[in-house]
């Protein structure tokens, strides 16, 4: 969520940011709003007093923490809609817009709270819309600037190599990644991509469970939630091992229970044997990438096919010899209706194991 010491400073300073920041040029925007996209609304996401949201198509929404500076935004960009709210949870419907700009926005998140926040921005877009995030290069989670001319204010900083993983996790195909210099300040990444037609990563700090799927079915990725198709049984057996208390509610289990969901390919298909042993493999190491950054207690890969190709071809279900990143790996048969032999009551059991491991 929005931290309430970094709003503050914009609601108290926002005349005094405005005459301060004023930017040299809009040509990134500008060349940003030329490109296609399907038909609807761009959000500027964190506009400030809308200097972007004047180059975006018309009408554009305005998106602020701070009503002291969506005040500010008729001045220069008249027809904008304007909408007060948390990046980390955006008030728009799914699917409702065409496209997101972002400068320096998520840079005021917690940087382990980003993929949710990232997942947010996937469910509000439609699939093929462009956008452009602004963030800081470094490796901070959430601090001060020592010479932060407006004191008061947190920043997330991330490496460059971070983001590739990052966003293929939340569901976006990365087109561009560019590094901009601005001594003595710290540099600036600009990430390009567009909103696939996937499932993005729910994801965050200290999850007790992280539920690993082989990949998104195409249906999975349209509903927003894994496992989601009539007929699998995952979420009936996680409801029935007290896991969760919602029903394909991913964003709830995680925010709720502690246990974040993830794939170990991003790639959405029609049957799960269209994916290939490379695929597996490439996408092991994202999720260790995942581990090591957001350490969760324990790792239930659920099918047995992906492990197998990156890691055992002789493994069975149950614990793991091999850990992921130093977190305790659990592999469970695969929950689809189309998996036979195996009842409600046996995947009750291999989750209920599987959340042993976290304790």
């Amino acid at each position: 969520m929005a931290d309430y010491n970094t709003v503050s400073v914009y609601e108290d300073r926002a005349a005094e940011w405005r005459a301060e920041r004023q930017p040299k040029s809009t040509s990134a925007v500008e060349a940003f709003a030329a490109l296609d996209r399907p038909d609807g609304i761009t959000a500027d996401l964190g506009c400030g007093p809308g200097w972007h949201t004047a180059a975006l198509p018309s009408p554009g929404l305005a998106i602020d923490a701070a009503r002291s500076m969506l005040e500010m935004v008729p001045e220069h960009a008249p027809d904008a809609l304007r909408c007060r709210a948390d990046l980390a949870a955006l008030p728009l419907a799914t699917g409702s817009l065409a496209g997101a700009w972002a400068s320096r926005s998520y840079v005021h998140l917690d940087r382990r709270h980003i993929p949710l926040a990232l997942a947010d921005l996937h469910r509000a877009l439609v699939p093929g819309a462009p956008v452009e995030l602004h963030i800081f290069e470094g490796d901070a989670d959430f601090e001060p600037f020592s010479d932060d001319d407006f004191p008061g204010r947190r920043f997330s900083q991330w490496p460059k190599e971070w983001i590739a993983p990052l966003m293929e996790g939340a569901g976006f195909e990365l087109d561009a990644l560019e590094r901009l210099d601005r001594p003595p300040k710290v540099a600036t990444l600009i990430v390009k991509g567009r909103r696939a037609r996937t499932l993005p990563d729910t994801v965050g700090p200290d999850m007790r469970l992280l539920i690993c799927g082989l990949n998104p079915s195409v249906y999975a990725a349209d509903a927003g939630a894994g496992f989601a198709r009539p007929g699998n049984r995952f979420w009936p057996a996680a409801l029935a091992a007290g896991l969760v208390s919602a029903d394909r509610d991913p964003r709830r289990a995680l925010i709720d229970h502690g246990m974040g969901m993830t794939d170990l390919v991003k790639r959405a298909t029609p049957r799960a044997d269209e994916l290939t042993a490379d695929e597996y493999r490439r996408g092991l190491d994202r999720l260790k990438w995942l581990a090591e950054w957001l350490r969760p207690s324990a790792v239930c890969f659920v099918g047995l096919a992906g492990w197998r190709a990156a890691v055992d071809q002789k493994a069975q279900a149950g614990p793991q010899p091999q850990g992921l990143a130093g977190r305790p790996v659990y592999v469970m048969p695969s929950t689809s209706g189309a998996a036979a032999g195996y009842q409600l009551a046996d995947y009750v059991s291999h989750l209920q194991q599987a959340a042993a491991l976290a304790t």
